[in-house]
This record gives C-alpha cells, structure tokens and sequence, in this order.
C-alpha cells in the first residue's frame, strides 16, 4: 500500500510519539526500599493544553513516605521543575492520607503505590513538530523503623503534535491515582478554638456512614492539633464535629482552616472557616469534654471544702458555727447575710489569687515558656517557701493561726465588713495549711485556658466557703458538725509530705543549674531556716527578744546562701563558658557557631534546658543515643548545645530568629547550606538521616 504525505507523517509522528514515551515511561529508578518514576499522562502533547505528570512512589512493603503535612514527624515529599519558557505548573495534588502510630507519635503518609500530580499549563507559542523538554528533582523521605532520605533527577522529552495524544497504556493506572484523591466538597464548614481544643464541624447530608466515630481530619497545617490524640467525633442527621486537642507548637488561629475529612474510607477537601451561621446540632449525649469539666470542677469543689478541715481554719468555723445557732427569726435573716458576704470575700480572694498567677502567666509566655525556673534565685526562694510550709504542716511552726485569730476578732466587732474580710483572712491563712490543694489550683492556672482557670479558682473558694454559707443558711447543721480532735493534727502532717518532695525536685533544678557546691550551699540554708523556724516556735521564755533576735538573724544567713547560686555560672560550665571535652559537646556561643560554618564542619545545635521534659527526652532517647553518638563521631559533626535552663540573651536571640520562643530548638548544619530546623520530638533514625548530607527539611 502506498502511503500518502499525511499518512506518512502519521505513522512517523506515531512512532516517534511511542519511542519517546518508551524512553520517558521506563526511566524508574530504584533507591533504598523505594523505586521512583516519572509519568506524564500523554505521550506527545498540543499547543495551549495542560499536562498532567505524576511522581509514582513504589516503596517496599511496611516502608512509607509522607504527606504534605507529615504529622509529628517525618518529610514531605517535594519536587522541583526546570521547565520551559511560558510553561507554568501548579501545586502537588495529592491522594488521601493514611495515619502512620510510631509509639507515641504519630505520622501522615502513604503506603504502597503513591501518585502525587502535577498539573503543567503549555503555552500555545509551542510548535508542532518540536520536542516539549521536562526536568524535575524530586526529594523524599522513606521510613520504616529507619528512615532513608533519596532524591532523583527526571527528564521528559515530549513530541509536541497538533493533538494530544494520551497514554493509553496507564489508562487505568491514571483512573486509579485519580480515585483516590479526595473528593472536592462545597460543604457548609467552620472551626473553632475552644480552650486548648479545635473544633472541625460541617455538613455532608448525602455522607453515610456505617461507622462514624471512625472520621477522621488531617489538617494541612503541622502545628494545629496533636497528631497523636484521636478526635472525638459526634454525628447527628448528616451533622459531623470532630475535636482535637491543640498542639503543643500552636500559637494563633488560622484565618481558615484546610486539610481532609475522611469519611467511611473517603476524603473529602475541606475548608472551615472561623466561625459562620451554622452550627452543628447538640449531640444527643455530653461530649467527653464537658463531662471532664464537670468533673474537675467537682474536685475543685470538694478541695475547697477539705480546706476547712485544716486545724487553722476548723476551730473558728466551729465557733461560728455555734454563734449561728442562736438568735431569732430576725436574726436568722442576718446570719444569712453574714455568710453570703464571707462566701463573697472567699471567692473576691481566690479570683484576685488567680488573676494575678494567669497575668504572671500570660507575661512569663511572652518571653518563653517555663521562664520562672531560669533563676537560680527564684528557685531557690521557692525552694525555701515550700519548705516552711511543709514545716508548718509538720508542726514545727505555725503559721496563719494568730492572723485567722484577728479576723475572728474583727467579725466579733459586727458587721459584714468583718464578715467579708473574716473570709479574705481565712482564705490567706488557709494557704500555707493547705498547699497540697493550692497546688492543684496552681496547675491548673499554669496548664488550662485563663477562662477554665478562673472557673476552678472561684470553684475552689466556693467549695471553702461553703460550709459556712450552708451554716448561715441553716443554723441547725452546726449541731451535726463533727468535732475538732488529735485526727485533724495526722491529716496535717500527712500533708507536708508532697511538699518536701517537691522541694527535692527543686533543689534538683537548681543543681543543675548552679552546680553541685551551690545545691549543698542551699541545704544548708533550709537547715538554717527550719532552725529559725524552730525558735520562733518556741515559748518565749524569759528572753523573748534574743529568741526573735537569733531567729531573724538565721532567716537572713539562711537567705545569704542564695547569694552564691545567683552568680556562678551553669552546672558544669566554667567562668570562660567552656566545656570539659570529655562530656562530647561544646557549648553553644555565636562565635563559635560562625567559625565552625565558615570552616565548613558539619554542626549540630541542640538548644535545651533542664526544666524542659521534651528536651531531656529527646536527648536520652536520640541525641545520647549509642547510633547517634557513633555517627556524630564517624562523621565529624560537631555538637553544640546551648542550655536556656538559666535565660541565656545569646540563646534567646538564636531562638527567635527561627520564630521560637521556648526549647527545644534542633538545627543542623552542612557545610555551603542554611541550617535546617528537625522537630521537635526526635527519633534516633530521625537524627540519622538529618546529619546525611542529602537531608532536606521543608520548613517547621
């Protein structure tokens, strides 16, 4: 048969087409536990089309890569075009997530066969006949227990003909990355900040669901929830509101929030906005949340009334209790009043207590968290306030007995302005009688949200002032009131115990901050308080004033040994800053960090503190890890740690130009490259790959 022009032309153009897409198609290339391959969809493509091209990911079976948000730890997957003039490319679509439990993290990722899609737009100045000429690097992160970093380089040469000619071939390959994309929705969704929570809800009435409280969210963004904490779900007539608590690394609400709902085995693309006219239906049963408020808010409660069973409270409500008792029905209606305004000094006290911890708080966040502890000196003051008062509970001194004494006094005078400051008094003195249930206020103050706080706070003074509101409401409850005797003194003591531990863990802080010499320094100086303790407890005597005398002048030596603390130099580091070799890093100093790059060493930097619980698990789980340790050697990287347990200006100034104000920070170095920050919880396989010199850190 006798081929016309155009026919030859087609079949050459065929041919060319299919030799071309031969040699694009087949360029797979095999690395650690993975294999890679660049596919266009179309085997010669026209002027003014778009081009889809995927990035097929085959890894081993158990191995996995990542998503765009990675979770709490790991890469995501990245590539980088070189194209041609005026063709332009838009951003990675990817598939449906899968969550990957590693201990306690969790990771975002794909196992299996993974294609992620690009989109190219080619510009109609492209010319039929000419060769359409791709480049792409592609970077990854492959995990298992170890993870592996790879990267490989992909060119596509395409024939550009007058009309697209697909890839029949993958025809089925390409349905399928397409299927498992998540579905793009017009959902009516909005998110909230609640407390320490997120709140995704929206509406998908065409959605079922055999199993709903499997549903599922992931967020685009890495420092929104806490990957590992499964969401509580509540679905209600087409109605869904997952709630997630917050990441630790959360600073402010986003404008909206993206990611994917999954659903049945389905995603969906979502975005939430703040706020918005709908809202989701009220669940049939109490979410898990408020059930635990309820909950705390009912210790809380409870707390408040153990308060009173302390003996520098009991006594004087038992002496209200039995003035209560008498009087008229007139006076009845007075008594009423007297206990309504105590309760209001209680709870004005316990707010104004927790108003000023959460204005502490909110300044003590705005300079880096945990920032209290940085001082040696407030350290050790605090160390030597919780003592006493452990005294106190021991039996030592007392303390508060003589103020609540003068309150007594002041509500005999008359008045509700006694009874009302009788309340204020009673709720200063019951503090050092009750520290072991102030702390769980202090706790909370310093871990809830400010609105959840004050809650617990007033909750705990009205759990104080309650039995003698109840007592003013009823006179005949103090008949039933049990009677003070040697088991309320055995409740006491009992409670200095959690006191003294606490102040064990203190001394271990400033230790570690001020060295072993300091520490022994501050025991002397608790020994020398519980001795001018022990004196002013003491009947006075024929010679009170040499007994107050003597007791004065050992609170102040034993406040001088403060001194010491406050000025040496952390534990371990001398007056120069530099570090015994033999503890295998250098401590961090600018300088040094700039010499060390301009020589061209491999750094890595380790910002901590001994305050801070993720930084000391990291370090014993990764970085003093015997893998770690033995790469650092073979390597040559050189370690730097900076240690923020005392605030440190130069740390400080490095933290922030990351966008961090707390620890820990982890940053490693290759030489010709900017540092690359890791998360913030480390793996020893996660360390590994960092100090290769092909890791890649996408932005944290």
């Amino acid at each position: 048969m006798k081929l016309t022009g155009w026919r030859w032309r087609g079949v050459v153009g065929l041919w060319w087409g299919l030799l071309v897409a031969a040699s694009a198609v087949a360029g797979v290339q095999h690395h650690p536990h993975i294999a890679v391959e660049l596919v266009p969809e179309a085997v010669a493509v026209a002027p003014g089309e778009s081009l889809t091209v995927a990035l097929r990911l085959l890894p081993e079976s158990g191995w996995h890569t990542y998503w765009r948000n990675p979770g709490d730890s790991g890469l995501e997957t990245r590539i980088a075009w070189q194209l041609p003039e005026g063709v332009t490319v838009g951003p990675v679509v990817w598939p449906t997530p899968q969550r990957h439990p590693f201990g306690p993290l969790v990771n975002y990722g794909f196992e299996g066969e993974t294609w992620l899609l690009s989109e190219l737009q080619l510009p109609t100045t492209l010319k039929v006949g000419e060769s359409l000429e791709l480049a792409a690097r592609a970077e990854w992160l492959v995990c298992e227990v170890e993870c592996i970093p790879g990267e490989a380089d992909f060119s596509l040469h395409l024939p550009i003909v007058a009309k697209t000619q697909w890839d029949t071939a993958r025809r089925e390959a390409w349905r399928a990355a397409r299927a498992a994309l998540p579905e793009a929705v017009a959902w009516p969704a909005q998110f909230a900040i609640e407390g320490r929570e997120l709140v995704v809800q929206w509406q998908a009435e065409e959605v079922v669901a055999e199993h709903p409280e499997e549903a599922y969210f992931f967020p685009d963004a890495d420092d929104l929830i806490d990957h590992a904490a499964p969401p509580q779900v509540v679905h209600r007539a087409g109605e869904w509101q997952l709630r997630y608590p917050l990441s630790s690394l959360f600073q402010r609400p986003p404008e909206a929030v993206t990611g994917v709902a999954v659903i049945a085995g389905r995603g969906y693309q979502l975005t939430a906005l703040a706020g918005g006219e709908w809202q989701a239906a009220p669940p049939s049963d109490p979410p898990k949340q408020v059930l635990a408020l309820w909950w705390i808010l009912l210790l809380a409660l409870a707390g408040g009334v153990l308060l009173n069973l302390m003996p520098c409270v009991f006594p004087v409500l038992s002496l209200k209790a039995l003035s209560l008792a008498q009087g008229t029905a007139k006076a009845r209606r007075e008594r009423a009043l007297h206990g309504l305004t105590y309760t209001l000094g209680v709870v004005a006290s316990f707010a104004l207590v927790a108003a000023l911890l959460l204005a502490l708080r909110a300044g003590g966040a705005a300079i880096g968290w945990g920032f209290q502890l940085q001082s040696p000196l407030f350290v050790g003051l605090l160390a030597m306030l919780l003592f006493a008062l452990a005294l106190s509970l021991s039996g030592v001194v007392a303390f508060g007995t003589q103020l609540m004494g003068l309150g007594d006094r002041l509500t005999s005078s008359g008045g509700y302005r006694g009874s009302f400051f009788t309340g204020v008094l009673a709720t200063v003195v019951a503090s050092p009688c009750t520290a072991p249930f102030m702390g769980t206020a202090l706790g909370a103050a310093v871990l809830l949200p400010p609105g959840v706080a004050m809650l617990i706070f007033i909750t705990l003074g009205l759990g104080m002032a309650l039995p003698f509101l109840l007592l003013g409401l009823s006179p005949a409850l103090a008949r039933r009131l049990p009677r003070p005797g040697p088991w309320m003194e055995t409740f006491k003591q009992a409670m200095a115990f959690p006191l003294y531990l606490t102040v064990v863990w203190l001394l271990w802080v400033l230790g570690r901050q001020s060295g072993v010499d300091a520490l022994a320094l501050v025991a002397v100086g608790l020994v020398l308080l519980a001795l001018a303790l022990w004196l002013w407890g003491r009947p006075p005597g024929r010679h009170p004033h040499w007994r107050n005398g003597s007791a004065l002048l050992l609170l102040l030596l034993a406040l001088a040994t403060l001194y010491l603390p406050a000025t040496l130099p952390p534990s371990g580091v001398s007056a120069t800053g530099e570090k015994p070799h033999s503890s295998g890093y250098r401590p961090y100093r600018a300088e040094t960090l700039a010499e060390l790059r301009a020589a061209g060493e491999t750094v890595l930097v380790n910002m901590t503190a001994d305050w801070c619980i993720t930084c000391l698990a990291n370090e014993r789980v990764a970085l003093e890890s015997e893998a770690v340790r033995s790469a650092l050697a073979a390597q040559g990287v050189v370690y730097l740690k900076g240690d923020w347990t005392r605030r440190d200006a130069a740390i400080t100034d490095y933290l922030a130009s990351y966008g961090r104000n707390g620890v820990p920070l982890y940053v490693v170095y290759h030489p010709g490259q900017e540092g690359q920050m890791l998360p913030q919880i480390l793996t020893p396989a996660l360390v590994l790959s960092a100090l290769q010199p092909t890791f890649s850190q996408p932005d944290l």
